[in-house]
């Protein structure tokens, strides 16, 4: 289940980088409206997550418990709610897009460059929270093939019309977004008649409690938001301390951040196929098959990010080399792929850990693990570190920080379990 999450993930990553090298052919002004945007972005990307978190947690537990016809009720509720909370919040971003410029620092000069980019970049946006309900429907199912090829799909053909939009037809920054749009647009066209014709979703909601299951999907999904929010704000706090070291810092720390995207794409995939299995166990009361799949993970996921951090240790000279001709930069990146990378381990944990606890209905503790992991671990030994030894000891704090996140996290696990063991001895003894 996890193959086809992995390509679509490095599908995604790579049509948005994609995206990047187009507009950045277009000039300076158009890479920084789309930089500012990005922000933007990340708040509707984190409504979307926490709803599809919810989506794949309830509905794998409901057709655990053999109730289908719920699930598919749940699953029209989802599309429903979904699609018109990420349509006000698209509005509301559009009406306020000039204080919102203003307060991120956007020149005057940009303001009518973001306007024209924002009518299509939004509308791709919406699009592609509705293509994402749909992905996240089918997980639930336990079909991650479906939405992995879809991913890879709708990525090459956003890269093939992303020339075609920008250059050929003239529509300069607009046209990015219109390729979204379009390639999004013929995902939706493909994946929801999918869904229809398999019976998975159903808009006879009246037939629902209605008040029941909403509050049923919050309870996972505002949890899940906050920490899909969080580490874009530990990002940026971490780079206001890696700035106070100088300009090469701060793009040997954005260079190794991006590796960091890719060496962690297997245990991202994983977090998208585990909980659609560990809701199904769950909701047939299976509390030891989900101890046993959790333990593989961990183990998978700790061998597999160690031989990862080796590897760029072994590549550090090499790679630093290719990624930049600047010497400080060269040597700031080699000390940081010697150093940070061997701690990917406790991050691909703590990062298991949070979608597990999501899928297990342990939304709070998925949340106090994800903002213990940033502002108790990482955030704190990364301040410490630099205080000790400048930028080198900075990372070595990065490194300590995640490897106590893992095993942080991994302990919050283990005592939800036994709260949930108990509480299934309680209710099969009654």
């Amino acid at each position: 289940m996890t193959w086809p999450m992995l390509f679509g993930v490095l599908s995604l990553m790579t049509f948005q980088l994609a995206d990047s090298a187009f507009i950045g052919q277009l000039g300076r002004d158009p890479l920084a409206a789309l930089g500012f945007t990005l922000p933007m972005h990340q708040l509707i990307i984190g409504l979307q997550v926490g709803l599809g978190i919810a989506t794949t947690a309830i509905i794998s537990r409901t057709l655990g418990m053999g109730d289908e016809l719920r699930a598919f009720r749940l699953a029209g509720l989802v599309i429903t709610v979904g699609s018109a909370l990420v349509l006000l919040l698209c509005v509301g971003l559009w009406l306020l897009q000039s204080p919102i410029m203003s307060a991120l620092g956007a020149d005057n000069t940009l303001l009518p460059m973001v306007r024209s980019y924002w009518v299509p970049w939004l509308f791709s946006a919406w699009i592609g929270a509705f293509l994402y309900f749909g992905y996240s429907i089918c997980r639930s199912h336990g079909d991650t093939k479906l939405p992995g090829y879809m991913m890879v799909a709708t990525s090459l053909a956003n890269i093939a019309l992303d020339p075609l939009y920008i250059f050929i037809f003239d529509w300069g920054l607009p046209g990015a977004a219109w390729a979204t749009v379009t390639s999004f647009g013929i995902g939706c066209l493909f994946i929801y008649p999918k869904l229809l014709k398999r019976g998975w979703a159903r808009f006879d909601l009246r037939e629902l409690a209605l008040g029941r299951a909403l509050k049923q999907l919050n309870s996972i999904m505002a949890p899940a938001m906050v920490s899909q929010l969080m580490p874009p704000v530990s990002a940026m706090l971490a780079t206001a301390m890696v700035a106070g070291f100088g300009s090469a810092a701060v793009a040997a720390w954005g260079l190794g951040t991006r590796l960091e995207f890719f060496s962690i794409v297997v245990v991202l995939a994983l977090t998208m196929s585990m909980p659609p299995m560990i809701g199904r166990m769950l909701g047939a009361g299976e509390i030891e098959q989900i101890r046993k799949l959790v333990r593989i993970a961990v183990r998978f996921a700790v061998g597999w990010q160690l031989a990862i951090g080796l590897l760029w240790l072994i590549a550090s000279g090499l790679v630093s080399d290719l990624f930049s001709s600047d010497q400080q930069v060269q040597e700031i990146l080699g000390a940081y792929l010697i150093r940070v990378p061997l701690s990917y381990s406790g991050l691909g944990v703590c990062m298991l850990m949070v979608s597990v606890c999501n899928a297990l209905g342990l939304a709070l503790r998925a949340l106090l693990v994800s903002s213990l992991r940033l502002f108790l671990c990482f955030l704190p030994l990364l301040w410490l570190g630099s205080q000790l030894n400048g930028i080198y000891g900075l990372m070595s704090g990065a490194l300590v920080g995640n490897l106590f996140a893992g095993i942080m996290a991994y302990s919050f696990y283990r005592t939800g379990m036994k709260h949930l063991r108990k509480s299934g001895n309680k209710s099969g003894k009654a």
